[in-house]
């Protein structure tokens, strides 16, 4: 799934992000939630930019991941004048105090990446385990709950069925450049 998102032209990738945007706008919190989190798009991941676009139109805030010490996220606030700085993978990340900086359960709305997904709202991930460890409180909830987790992955990422772990939190959606998919628990 990775060689064959890094194979994307980036005419493809630019067409799925447009596509993307309408596919989003289908979910109602995406038009009304104020803090809504996303990602910086790396090795091909589906690009968010025009989503950003929409979001500070509609004066939403988006928020891009953190590492923190501790092995989870924490989100700061971004713009485009807002000064970015390498992480320890190399992915862009806002150079924010860590005061200012957002802790998970403050959020919304979070635009998940991913490897692959299936409709029951398992996902694979990068294999760091961040967002995992990020989102544990949503573990055994009755969802969906704040904030939601929407995967953001191209079509061809879906698989038939990827076995869960027992520390994965499941996403309540997946949004393609294609679908919307509901992974709730009564869906399943």
């Amino acid at each position: 799934m990775r060689a064959a998102r890094a194979r994307l032209p980036a005419a493809a990738r630019i067409a799925a992000g447009q596509a993307l945007v309408g596919v989003l706008e289908r979910l109602p919190e995406f038009l009304v939630d104020a803090r809504v989190a996303g990602y910086w798009a790396v090795k091909g991941e589906l690009p968010l930019h025009l989503v950003c676009a929409r979001l500070h139109a509609r004066g939403q805030r988006y928020h891009l991941p953190v590492l923190a010490d501790d092995g989870t996220l924490r989100f700061a606030a971004w713009r485009p004048d807002v000064p970015m700085r390498a992480n320890r993978y190399g992915i862009p990340e806002p150079a924010a105090d860590a005061h200012t900086l957002l802790h998970p359960r403050e959020l919304e709305l979070v635009l998940v990446p991913l490897v692959a997904f299936d409709r029951r709202g398992h996902r694979l991930g990068s294999g760091a385990g961040y967002y995992d460890r990020s989102f544990a409180f949503l573990r055994g909830r009755t969802r969906p709950t704040l904030p939601l987790l929407v995967g953001i992955g191209y079509q061809f990422q879906e698989v038939p069925e990827l076995p869960p772990q027992p520390w994965d939190v499941p996403l309540d959606f997946v949004a393609t450049d294609r679908e919307l998919i509901a992974c709730h628990p009564a869906d399943r």
